[in-house]
């Protein structure tokens, strides 16, 4: 099972990144999580969010430089080494991990990625029995 995550390149400008929430925040769309990665002349915004395809619509129209992706979403223990036992089980069978963004709620922490190899991930999350989130799942949080 995958989830849906929004990647908007934004030009290292000042108040770039505000004008893309003000449009998300207008249209009711909440954000559910967030990391920026940037280099000195653009950042790359990820996003999880209430609605993804309204939210890529949305950002598409306003003439903004947005990617729909598939990536996991897989819940771990919010205990201290839970992210590291996890990701343990992905090394373990020769997959890298291509970036990765967590966030908790309450005892559950939430660990989002994107592999070299989804398939073999998804084989590796079967193995383990680590417990998918789906779309529907991050929308109770």
């Amino acid at each position: 099972m995958t989830i849906n995550q929004i990647s908007i390149f934004l030009e290292n400008k000042y108040g770039k990144l505000s004008e893309i929430l003000a449009l998300l925040s207008e249209a009711q769309i909440r954000i559910i999580a967030a990391t920026v990665a940037d280099t000195s002349e653009y950042g790359i915004l990820r996003i999880i969010v209430s609605d993804p395809q309204k939210a890529y619509t949305l950002l598409k129209s306003n003439n903004v430089s947005a990617n729909l992706t598939e990536v996991l979403a897989i819940a771990t223990g919010a205990c201290a080494g839970s992210f590291a036992q996890t990701l343990s089980y992905f090394t373990k069978a020769g997959l890298s991990i291509e970036y990765m963004y967590c966030f908790s709620s309450k005892e559950k922490s939430i660990l989002i990625l994107r592999t070299n190899n989804r398939e073999a991930a998804r084989e590796v999350i079967r193995r383990q029995n680590l417990e998918y989130i789906d779309e529907s799942d991050l929308m109770k949080i």
